[in-house]
This record gives structure tokens, C-alpha cells and sequence, in this order.
């Protein structure tokens, strides 16, 4: 090794250091929040509010004795919500995913009348905010008699422009029209072609606009919020917004509830965290091979 090489060497690091300090101070920021739940959820109402750290646990930690209490409180409402969340999350991820792979897939691959200016309309729909269609959304499912259902949170779910938008982008370049063209020519059907040769090549865009579209559902509030009136059809969020008003309202016990939201807080997100680290491997191949092409 000459000694140019051995100088290269040692200075590429401190070349990137910068860089790393950054995203080390950005990795602290973005996990003191999640420290702070995971730390406050195992404390009782006065150790909440008894001015110690608020940053490291108490004396007395009790995570099973919140965890008790968080799940029969109420009756038992917080299991329900957690339930309802899950609902929403699979009939919604599932759905808008399919709805996304067909309409992205045939955006891509087909030629039909009306499909520059359909794409276009697709194209605004990813600038309007979503909480700005909440009311219209909640004036049309009044007119149907949908509204406190779980149709009123499913449905509007259903509907994702930028998973139509991923899977065009994904398909146009990850599917070649070759290949497609050789299925058909060996006799196989549209939709045989579009099951056996084309969904296998989308896979990892599929699993990203699942991943996506679930999370989006999970976390969704606004909308069930103005869609639902029955406090047992609330999800997660919503339930959990509920206790919080209750709490900042100092009725029904309230101290006691926050201990109770902070832990909610933390079991709402330990299925998100899962489905993640499940799908990683997928949704990172799924970006870096669009990426690459």
C-alpha cells in the first residue's frame, strides 16, 4: 500500500463525519419521543406528576399493573378501538393496495381514450390535502345513511393517488412491455398474464403501498373522527383524543387516565413498529430496485 493510498484512507472518514454527527443528532431527536412514552408509560398518576424526570423511570415501575388497568377500563373500550384500528388498517391497506396495483398497472401498460386527462385528474388529486375532502366526504355519506359506520372509515380508504401514482411510476419501468408481449403470444389471457408475469416483477412496490396505505389507515383521525359518533366504533386515535379531552377536562377521574393515554399511546404504535420491521426487506428492495432502474 503506497503512502498516497494510506492518506486516502484515513481521511475518507473524516470526510463523511459531518454527515454522521447529523444523522446521529437526528436519530436522538427522533427517538427522545418515543424514550419519553416508553418511560412515562410504566409510572401511575403520581409519578407523572410528581416533578421528577420526566425522562427516566420512577421508583416504582409497573407496566403490567397500566396494562391492567388500560385494558378494563371502561368496560374493556380500549381492546375494542385497538380492534376497530386493526379493521380499518387490513380493509383499508388491503383494498387501496389492490386499487392502486390495477389502476397503476393499467395507467402504465394500457392505451385507452381519456387516459392522459385521467392521469392528470390523478395527479391534482396528490395535491389536495386529505382533511380537505373530510366534509364533502361526510355531506355525500350523510346522503347515504353511511355515516357512523365502519363503511364511513373503510371506503374512504380505499382511495389512495399516490399508491396509483407509485404503482404507474413502478410498473412502467420494472414490467417490460416484451415480456408481456411474450405471454400473450403464448396464449395466456390479460388477466393470466397480469397475475402470473407482472404482479411477481411489482412485488416489492406492492408491499410498499400496502405498508404505506396501512399505516395511513392506523393513523387516520380526522376522518373517523367527523364520520363516527359511537364511541365503539372509534379507532385508537380517536378513543385515545376522547380520554385526552376527558382528562384535560379534570372529570371522571381524569388523573388516573393520563397514565392510561401515555400507554395507549405506546400499544398503538407497537403494531405498526411489526408490520415495519416485517416488511422492511421489501420495502427496501422495493425502492432501491426502483432506484436502480
Amino acid at each position: 500500500m503506497t503512502a498516497r493510498s494510506r492518506t486516502a484512507g484515513r481521511q475518507r472518514p473524516q470526510r463523511h463525519l459531518p454527515l454522521q454527527v447529523l444523522l446521529g443528532f437526528l436519530v436522538v431527536y427522533f427517538l427522545i419521543p418515543f424514550w419519553w412514552v416508553f418511560v412515562n408509560s410504566s409510572k401511575d398518576a403520581p409519578g407523572l406528576f410528581s416533578g421528577s424526570n420526566t425522562l427516566w423511570f420512577a421508583d416504582q415501575v409497573d407496566y403490567f399493573g397500566n396494562l391492567e388497568r388500560l385494558f378494563t377500563y371502561d368496560g374493556g373500550i380500549y381492546g375494542r378501538w385497538i380492534l376497530n384500528s386493526t379493521l380499518y388498517a387490513f380493509a383499508g391497506g388491503i383494498g387501496a393496495t389492490i386499487l392502486a396495483v390495477m389502476a397503476g398497472y393499467g395507467f402504465a401498460k394500457y392505451r385507452f381514450a381519456g387516459r392522459r386527462f385521467s392521469f392528470s385528474v390523478l395527479l391534482g388529486a396528490l395535491m389536495v390535502p386529505a382533511t380537505a375532502l373530510v366534509i364533502p366526504t361526510f355531506m355525500m355519506f350523510s346522503g347515504l345513511g353511511l355515516t357512523n359506520t365502519i363503511w364511513a372509515v373503510i371506503l374512504p380508504s380505499l382511495l389512495n393517488p399516490f399508491g396509483v401514482y407509485l404503482m404507474h411510476v413502478y410498473a412502467r419501468d420494472a414490467v417490460p412491455d416484451e415480456i408481456l408481449d411474450a405471454a400473450r403470444a403464448d396464449g395466456a389471457g390479460e388477466l393470466r398474464t397480469f397475475v402470473r408475469v407482472a404482479l411477481p416483477l411489482m412485488r416489492p412496490a406492492v408491499v410498499t403501498v400496502l405498508l404505506l396505505s396501512a399505516v395511513a389507515s392506523w393513523n387516520n383521525y380526522f376522518l373517523p373522527l367527523a364520520m363516527l359518533s359511537d364511541n365503539r366504533l372509534f379507532p385508537v386515535t380517536v378513543g385515545l383524543g376522547l380520554w385526552q379531552g376527558i382528562a384535560s377536562a379534570n372529570n371522571s377521574g381524569s388523573t388516573s387516565l393520563w397514565s392510561l393515554i401515555i400507554l395507549g399511546a405506546l400499544v398503538s404504535v407497537i403494531p405498526l413498529v411489526i408490520a415495519f420491521f416485517t416488511l422492511q426487506r421489501h420495502w427496501r428492495g422495493g425502492l432501491s430496485l426502483g432506484g436502480l432502474r
